[in-house]
């Protein structure tokens, strides 16, 4: 018996043996075969591995306002975790701890009771199975601090953070079309953050930067990214948006869009004398928000204009010698046909001079003006547009920019009525964008200035160059033919026929300008409805022309003079009560012939002004208060125009005034409680 338990023992243990043998025999030959037969092979891998290199993604650059305000920037985000395998994870220690930890991420996050914490950290720490448990993510760089000095947290190789880079526009919707936005694209194997439409793709090459060089080296303990060629940070880009100026755009241009029920607006603000785009807003409704979003931007989509287009194609009639004097009259009429095609024009009359043409918005005489000088040659208008360069590419830094498109077409017929149509904003389509320019350009003397939304470049806070002023032509027409456009765009809002002259006429600022309404066509049909574009395109102070502004409207339910117009009239107005025009906001320039002119001494307290009457023998003072803190609307009565703005506006209430002066009246009485955006119309009086 005891034998036979001896042989089995022996042959179980041979078995082993020889089971050993042949491991050790293949773990000998593998080890072999690859440290002698393919050690070659084996030695170009891991040299490849460690001396590949990969591209090293820079820093994107800043978009920044005209005063250096951040409108987009990399953001830093990060997510908290804790590796619950880790030998870290003392289970004493976190029971000595715990409450304090689930009061510290109860406090930061309030969505889980502390108890809820405690509950769920306990039950991880049973596992001991989660290496990537997650605390909190979007954190910023101070949250993370802040989370570091939690209880149990502190100096704990078990916590740990993950870091993500973000695209943040601090402003939020405020010119987002323009700005734009990124997106992250795979280039030569590397997730990198690129611009995807506005500003964010237009200069994509100059904020994305210059990659660097990384590869992998070899150190004592471990393998390591070696950074062999260091990236070249992006350009911060200043822009000419002006923070205060976009803010007023955007909420007027809102608050027209939401009243008329229009489907979108544009609106665009440039500084006459540089070009500068000071502010860019862009409006659609949103079914799924129930609100109006930034979304499309139409300033450069092409879109018939209507009748804003007729004083650039007067520029053209005055520039070719059409027009000479433009008090002269021609005859007109109400109705004229031309190949066939009526032209109907329920503002017209008999005869009316080129002045009454733009003052009435006289689709008949814009035609008779055009036909006398191309009759016989259609494609000369828009060839001659052309050579003012109407057609050139601005290259404002929009993305998306398109140029205007007129067609040109080849039958006689059709060229003949096209000419017609293209004369008063239809059978083409032109960019908001391009007709402001043309409008700055009458306002600038006929300097054609380009638009641009690009100021300078910088890198590390120093600047590296400054975007010049430049012109797409030097003078696009005469400043005497400019003089006289100004005139008939003035005839538009303060002539007694003139289409604008119930809306946007105001004794603060004279503003000039031109109503177009154009009829929508069906994108399935092909043909027109009833929907209309109403846009008014003009500038401000007349006098002195300081900024030129367009808004468009879509599907407003009013007139063009009482939506577009009364947009820009608010802009300007709101800009004028800041003291932004360079214009004296307080006092009338020229005071009734029935005022007495005597000394004034203004002041928040009695005695300064008695103080001023006898030391300089005045013979009379009047005190003023200053703005008070109040409940609901303010006390805005014997305030300037300029404190009364301010004071209602940081109570967030809307303002119209009429008048100048000192405020004597205000429609809704201090201290009634109304709900923000309530607008308080403001009667001043010197």
């Amino acid at each position: 018996m005891k034998e036979t338990n001896k042989k089995r023992i022996l042959g179980r243990y041979s078995l082993v043996i020889i089971f050993m043998l042949l491991l050790s025999g293949a773990i000998v030959y593998n080890m072999v075969k690859t440290s002698v037969v393919h050690a070659h092979a084996w030695n170009n891998k891991a040299d490849s591995l460690l001396t590949s290199e990969r591209p090293l993604v820079p820093e994107r650059g800043k978009i920044l306002s005209d005063s250096g305000t951040v409108l987009a920037a990399n953001l830093y985000y990060y997510t908290a975790r804790i590796d619950w395998a880790s030998p870290a994870i003392k289970k004493d220690t976190l029971n000595k701890y715990i409450d304090a930890l689930a009061d510290s991420l109860h406090a930061f996050k309030a969505d889980k009771s502390a108890e809820e914490w405690k509950t769920e950290l306990l039950a991880q720490a049973e596992k001991r199975t989660n290496r990537s448990y997650r605390l909190a993510a979007k954190l910023s760089h101070s949250d993370l601090e802040r989370f570091k000095n939690f209880p149990f947290l502190k100096n704990n190789k078990a916590f740990y953070s993950e870091s993500n880079v973000k695209r943040t526009r601090p402003y939020g919707s405020m010119a987002a079309r323009s700005i734009g936005n990124t997106r992250d694209s795979l280039i030569d194997g590397v997730v990198s953050m690129r611009g995807h439409t506005g500003l964010e793709r237009a200069l994509d090459s100059l904020l994305y930067g210059v990659p660097g060089v990384k590869k992998r080296i070899q150190l004592t303990s471990n393998i390591v990214d070696w950074e062999s060629k260091p990236a070249i940070p992006g350009y911060d880009i200043t822009t000419t948006i002006n923070i205060s100026l976009q803010d007023i755009v955007d909420e007027e241009l809102y608050k027209m869009c939401v009243e008329t029920e229009s489907e979108w607006g544009t609106c665009i603000l440039m500084e006459v004398a540089t070009g500068e785009i000071k502010a860019i807003s862009n409006l659609d409704w949103s079914d799924k928000t129930g609100d109006f979003i930034e979304g499309v931007n139409h300033a450069v989509r092409g879109i018939e204009p209507g009748s804003v287009m007729k004083p650039i194609s007067m520029m053209v009639a005055l520039e070719e010698g059409v027009v000479g004097d433009i008090n002269t009259p021609i005859a007109t009429g109400t109705h004229f046909t031309y190949y066939g095609r009526d032209i109907n024009d329920p503002h017209g009359g008999a005869a009316l001079t080129p002045r009454q043409i733009i003052e009435t918005s006289s689709n008949v005489g814009m035609s008779r003006l055009i036909i006398k000088k191309y009759d016989s040659n259609p494609s000369g208008f828009v060839e001659r547009l052309h050579t003012m360069g109407f057609f050139d590419h601005f290259n404002s830094g929009i993305g998306g920019e398109r140029v205007p498109y007129f067609p040109m077409p080849t039958h006689n017929t059709e060229a003949h009525v096209a000419l017609t149509r293209m004369c008063y904003g239809y059978a083409s389509e032109i960019p908001p964008l391009y007709t402001v320019a043309m409008y700055n350009a009458i306002a600038n003397d006929g300097k054609f200035v380009r638009p641009h939304l690009v100021k300078k470049l910088s890198r590390a806070g120093e600047p590296d160059s400054i975007v010049p002023i430049t012109y797409v032509r030097d003078q696009v027409c005469s400043p005497e033919n400019a003089a006289k456009l100004r005139i008939m765009l003035h005839d538009v809002v303060w002539g007694n026929r003139g289409t604008a002259r119930k809306w946007v006429q105001d004794p603060n600022v004279e503003i000039a300008g031109k109503t177009g309404t154009a009829f929508t066509i069906d994108e399935k049909t092909n043909q027109y409805t009833n929907r209309k574009r109403l846009a008014f395109c003009g500038f401000f102070p007349y006098n002195a022309p300081k900024y030129s502004c367009i808004v468009v409207l879509c599907g407003a339910n009013r007139g063009a003079g009482a939506s577009s117009g009364v947009v820009l009239k608010n802009i300007a107005l709101k800009m004028y009560a800041r003291g932004l025009l360079d214009v004296n906001n307080d006092y009338t320039a020229n005071p009734p012939s029935n005022r007495v002119d005597r000394p004034t001494f203004f002041a928040s307290r009695k005695n300064s002004t008695n103080f001023l009457r006898e030391g300089t023998g005045a013979t009379s003072n009047r005190v003023y208060k200053t703005p008070a803190t109040t409940q609901g609307v303010p006390d805005v009565i014997g305030l300037s125009a300029r404190e009364a703005v301010v004071s209602m506006e940081n109570a967030g209430f809307g303002v119209n005034i009429n008048g100048t002066g000192h405020v004597v009246a205000q429609s809704i009485a201090a201290g009634s409680r109304e709900n923000r955006g309530t607008v308080v119309n403001l009667t001043l009086r010197n």
